[in-house]
């Protein structure tokens, strides 16, 4: 198993987690070598572990679709003061 270089530093949350995204070779059985994403989720300053996952490159983005979805939900939020959405209930039909 070797991780290729990915060039970039991690990103380092507001909780103090550091994110990698880094690419996966694994040797496989065949003469053709697997390629994967792998997302590593370091520890929080406090100690807790960390985590990681190996994603295929749809599994990617699919991940990564679905972050800019949330990413574009915060958003509207914090600029418009707004609840969670998830949270509101739904309004009844007006008559």
């Amino acid at each position: 198993m070797r991780l290729g270089p990915a060039g970039e530093a991690p990103l380092v949350t507001s909780c103090g987690r550091r994110i990698e995204v880094k690419f996966l070779r694994l040797a496989a059985a065949t003469d053709r070598p697997i390629g994967r994403v792998a997302l590593d989720v370091g520890p929080v300053r406090s100690g807790e572990p960390g985590t990681w996952a190996s994603l295929t490159a749809n599994e990617a983005r699919d991940l990564a679709d679905r972050l800019i979805s949330q990413a574009c939900v915060a958003e509207t939020i914090e600029s418009a003061g707004a609840e969670d959405p998830a949270s509101t209930p739904p309004r009844a039909p007006s008559a």
